[in-house]
């Protein structure tokens, strides 16, 4: 689910920034290339269409940015150690080493007086 709304944030950045780019400023931006945009987008031409675009775009940013960090926040609460399984880590009857030195070919320690 994180992943899907990572992907998502960014495009909408890359979005916002493109949307912002072709809007009209006093240097023309990116806007200087968009062509005719006028007859497709109306008398007013595609300003007020881009600065709803803005504004939705922005909207979306913002709730997808709260989303992502609530998700993240209710990951970092939980642990490594929650998923750890206690009776495998315990035996159940502990075991005591046996010393035979016979089988295992281990000299035995020599004797002092």
């Amino acid at each position: 689910m994180t992943s899907t709304l990572l992907i998502v944030q960014l495009v909408l950045a890359v979005l916002i920034t493109i949307v912002i780019l072709l809007q009209k400023s006093s240097s023309m931006g990116l806007g200087a290339y968009s062509g005719s945009n006028e007859s497709l987008f109306g008398a007013k031409g595609p300003t007020s269409f881009l600065a709803r675009a803005t504004f939705i775009m922005g909207i979306l940013f913002v709730i997808n940015t709260i989303t992502l960090g609530y998700l993240y926040n209710q990951q970092k609460q939980k642990s490594a150690v929650d998923s750890v399984q206690i009776n495998k880590l315990i035996p159940s009857k502990p075991t005591l080493p046996v010393a035979n030195t016979k089988k295992a070919n281990i000299p035995a320690a020599p004797k002092t007086k």
